[in-house]
């Protein structure tokens, strides 16, 4: 039998996804300055190229940044509220059960 996952607690969950968000903000803001700086320095050093490759580059470089960014935050969400060590208990019960 398990025991109350944290995020069952409505606190500890408000409180962590309180911070994911605040990290997201945050890396979407370094996200906008790097796809700038990027498509700054793309034009300074080819000139003018067609305006679908700085599309196309504002927005590799902004989905890549973003999905790592939501992924890692995940990561950190799920290992500083607890969660992590609650299913490592889970498993490790688990296999001596078996």
């Amino acid at each position: 039998m398990t025991g109350r996952s944290p995020f069952e607690n409505t606190a500890n969950a408000a409180s962590a996804w309180a911070r994911y968000r605040r990290l997201m903000k945050f890396m979407m803001v370094i996200t906008v300055i790097t796809v700038i700086a990027a498509i700054y320095a793309i034009y300074t050093q080819t000139g003018y190229v067609s305006p679908h490759f700085f599309i196309a580059t504002a927005l590799g470089i902004g989905a890549s940044m973003l999905l790592m960014s939501a992924l890692m935050g995940l990561v950190f969400l799920s290992s500083a509220s607890g969660h992590d060590e609650r299913i490592e208990r889970f498993a490790d019960q688990d296999e001596a059960d078996g």
